[in-house]
């Protein structure tokens, strides 16, 4: 199929899609937060849009569900017009998309996000949607926070030898990302380094306790100058094949 968006899809569409044997989706989580002075308060759902697609493009039997536009952003609140939902609240949105899913006749679901502040609800929410829905959909949810940055600093180094700007927030792989996808939303003029020591498990928990703003006035972590478009489609093309490994050796057999 040459549209693999759910949205885009009449309902007979996807009906004989499934029958075919399209049979796993992809949800992305996104967000809306602030991502310092140069990108839109859309990075994280505009960078989950296209990674969605491609995760389904290498899965080869997976049709993606919209982006959920809202996440867990409270560690943002310091900055104007970030939204958050309470951690139950996207839970109930997932298990509702998923028991959805389970009655069209979809059996696998994979759940990412491109907000990583949604991980910490990822990391424990397989058992509790495998409570709820249907035992013969089986879903995974990717949470390997690590896995990503070092991903990203891996495509940064390999692109443009950057790979020490990479900071996890509105680094120089987040605003390569938005101009691989939105070169129109990015604000070049305005990008500044933000904090830039080391991104450890001691300080990922006071951002989350404290809010960033405590840790980056500026809302950035890392250093986004050296932006590349070229540099985003690295990222983003290295973190799709990271999703879908991941799913495809998590999934149980389909019988």
């Amino acid at each position: 199929m040459s549209e693999l968006r759910i949205e885009q899809l009449t309902s007979p569409d996807i009906a004989r899609a499934v029958a075919g044997g399209m049979r796993t989706a992809v949800l992305p989580l996104g967000a809306t937060e602030q991502h310092g002075a140069h990108l839109p308060l859309s990075v994280d759902s505009e960078h989950a849009d296209r990674l969605g697609v491609l995760v389904a493009e290498r899965l080869g039997d997976a049709l993606v569900l919209p982006t959920v536009r809202l996440g867990c952003s409270a560690h943002h609140l310091g900055f104007a017009g970030t939204l958050s939902l309470r951690a139950e609240t996207l839970e109930a949105i997932c298990a509702d998309c998923c028991a959805s899913l389970a009655a069209h006749g979809f059996r696998r679901v994979l759940i990412f996000s491109a907000h990583i502040g949604n991980y910490p609800l990822l990391g424990g929410i397989e058992p509790k949607l495998a409570a709820r829905l249907p035992r013969d959909l089986d879903v995974v949810a990717f949470a390997d926070s690590a896995a990503v940055l070092q991903a990203w600093r891996d495509a940064a180094e390999r692109v443009a030898g950057l790979g020490g700007r990479v900071g996890g927030h509105a680094d120089i792989a987040e605003s390569s990302i938005m101009l691989a996808v939105r070169p129109d939303a990015v604000r070049n003029d305005r990008a500044a380094a933000g904090f830039t020591g080391p991104m450890d498990d001691e300080l990922l928990a006071r951002v989350f306790t404290d809010g960033i703003k405590a840790i980056a006035p500026d809302g950035v972590l890392g250093d986004p100058r050296g932006m590349s478009s070229e540099l985003g489609f690295a990222c983003l093309d290295a973190v799709a094949d990271l999703l879908a490994e991941y799913a495809t050796s998590r999934y149980r057999p389909l019988t």
